[in-house]
């Protein structure tokens, strides 16, 4: 009793003084998170589907990792980028360049967010370019800054009330099949390939109607749609991009923020596609938990900006780098990227298991994704609200799960340290969960 009493307080407080415009999807307290699991503050214990928006990727407190940023501590805590090198910077370069997507993205910047390495990636390219505009795409997240939050298009409440938004943004459409076919079925069904063309084709429309290619500084995009609904590009559709920007001098910017570092099956989604990036964003599982994110590009571009243009106070901080180069060395020695493919398939089965099942299949409209970063979008024809219901079932049964995108949509982001007991655990929860919102 004296817990759940501790647990309210707790909540109370946080409530009076944290701002609505943060959103919470649960009114829990946590005190202590442990591989795939978290523990709430009055002793309840969830499986973790969310890694805190796919920042825990290798388990909430893995051991190798709080040593190194431990021993850290007691060495550097804050060596400021300007003022020289430190060691485990110039050991987590060392440590990225053999797992670059392509050779030539060979020189970093590292920063504090996601958000932050976007808004760099921007300057770098208008800088280099001599160019203003950057095109973005139709679902697309980049960040809440106002930069940021300008070029995103997955949502209107992450822009709505803070203009003037930045200006030199354009939107063109992502291919999606599902969608696709769902809004033009009278048309009959489009393939990944036929919807990558149309696709294509209105990209280089927008390229003569509405920003020339004279203008036009970089197109940026997610392999992997986040907060848009976790919707893999077709392979016809990147390969595209990069046709487009090779004969524009364009700048094809991939954003990996949340689809890097092992989540999709490959250390970068990118890799997948064949594709090289003029600009690398990364960020979330770099390092765990630790703020830290980064862009990478070729010498060249990197070094067309001025001394002092770039960089900022906590820039590369020691310690978070210290927890990303231990990052690294997990990957590896755990073979994550095969548990990954294992737990990845898995988790799919599960999932396509329960679409077929007679009393919940027909509220499921598609699954999709790459390795341990599936969205589930549930049909137009289940209930409104369907989403955040199933969401909230999972909680009170022990998982912790989120929803995504302006569509009634889950993502699953489990640790990719995750056991095949404990990945069996989550989808017997989350159908439970499901039945439970069907009967309401």
């Amino acid at each position: 009793m004296q817990g759940k009493k501790q647990m309210s307080e707790l909540v109370a407080f946080g409530s009076r003084h944290i701002g609505r415009g943060i959103a919470r999807m649960s009114e829990i307290a946590w005190e202590r998170g442990e591989g795939s699991w978290m523990h709430s503050a009055d002793g309840k214990k969830y499986l973790d589907f969310t890694c805190g928006i796919g920042v825990t990727n290798l388990g909430h407190c893995h051991p190798k990792i709080t040593k190194a940023a431990q021993h850290q501590c007691g060495q550097v805590v804050h060596a400021q980028c300007n003022v020289g090198y430190h060691g485990p910077q110039l050991q987590l370069m060392e440590k990225l360049l053999p797992v670059m997507p392509h050779k030539s993205l060979d020189t970093f910047l590292f920063v504090n967010s996601g958000s932050e390495a976007v808004e760099s990636a921007i300057k770098l390219a208008r800088h280099s370019t001599k160019k203003q505009n950057v095109v973005v795409m139709q679902g697309g997240f980049h960040g809440r800054t106002i930069a940021t939050a300008s070029m995103t298009r997955s949502k209107t409440i992450y822009s709505a009330g803070f203009g003037p938004m930045m200006s030199g943004v354009f939107t063109t459409p992502f291919p999606y099949e599902y969608h696709y076919n769902l809004s033009r079925a009278a048309q009959g069904n489009k393939s990944d390939d036929a919807c990558a063309d149309e696709a294509l084709w209105q990209l280089r429309l927008l390229l003569k109607q509405q920003t020339a290619p004279s203008d036009t500084a970089a197109i940026i995009l997610e392999p992997v749609l986040g907060e848009g609904g976790y919707v893999p590009a077709p392979k016809k559709y990147m390969q595209g991009l990069r046709k487009i920007c090779d004969e524009h001098k364009i700048l094809l910017i991939i954003d990996e923020v949340q689809s890097g570092f092992g989540r999709t099956g490959t250390y970068f989604a990118i890799e997948q596609y064949d594709v090289r990036p003029d600009i690398l964003v990364m960020a979330k599982g770099i390092a765990n938990g630790f703020p830290l994110a980064g862009i990478v590009s070729r010498k060249e571009i990197m070094d067309s900006q001025t001394p002092g243009s770039m960089g900022g106070t906590y820039s590369g901080n020691a310690v978070a780098c210290a927890a990303a180069v231990a990052c690294a060395d997990v990957m590896r020695e755990e073979k994550i990227l095969q548990n990954v493919k294992a737990r990845g398939d898995q988790m799919r089965a599960g999932l396509e298991r329960i679409r077929k099942d007679s009393n919940v299949g027909p509220l499921i409209g598609d699954v999709r994704g790459l390795g341990l970063m599936l969205g589930l979008e549930f049909a137009r024809t289940a209930p409104t609200g369907i989403s955040s219901r199933v969401q909230q079932n999972c909680i009170r049964n022990g998982l912790l799960i989120l929803t995504t995108s302006v569509f009634e949509t889950l993502r699953f982001i489990p640790p990719l340290t995750i056991s095949d007991e404990e990945m069996s655990h989550g989808l017997e929860i989350f159908e439970k969960s499901l039945h439970e919102a069907a009967t309401m």
